[in-house]
């Protein structure tokens, strides 16, 4: 077997490995923005469901900076409920993706003390959120079903 032979089957090997990881990638970002928002969603329902308790949570343990804890307490609440649905229906999925990255990078601040599988935990949704930031919802989200046809078809976004 020749080097050219050899060059070409790897070739062929390795695009249709590339073929296939890229036809995963739509489940791979609907299974990180299901998991992120999970999390994030089900904490907001937690300070929805005790808001005296969130409320001096706030006040005592989340050291929010710039905001007072009341403010605080609705803000990230409210981010927690709302931006999770959004980043879940991959609806506005960089938007909602940025909002809990910031969202997850004042919950680390915010702590005086954070156990270190509590940060390994914040650094893993931090890892996911910043790729579906950078990378999109992917072609199965309303962005990429509903979203992106509809400003093609106007003529107010390439066809990529």
């Amino acid at each position: 077997m020749s080097i050219t032979t050899l060059a070409r089957s790897g070739l062929t090997l390795w695009q249709g490995l590339s073929t296939a990881l890229n036809s995963i990638r739509p489940l791979l970002a609907l299974l990180a923005r299901g998991y992120v928002a999970e999390a994030f969603f089900l904490s907001g329902l937690t300070k929805l469901r005790d808001w005296d308790t969130t409320l001096l949570l706030f006040s005592d343990e989340y050291h929010v900076p710039l905001l007072p804890p009341p403010v605080a307490a609705v803000m990230g609440t409210g981010g927690e409920l709302v931006l999770p649905v959004l980043l879940a229906l991959g609806l506005g999925g960089r938007f909602a993706a940025l909002g809990l990255s910031v969202m997850n990078v004042v919950a680390v601040i915010s702590l005086s003390e954070i156990a270190p599988a509590a940060l390994q935990q914040h650094i893993t949704w931090g890892v996911l959120l910043a790729m579906l930031a950078v990378f999109g919802s992917g072609n199965w989200s309303a962005d990429g079903l509903l979203v992106k046809p509809w400003l093609w078809r106007r003529g107010w976004l390439e066809q990529t």
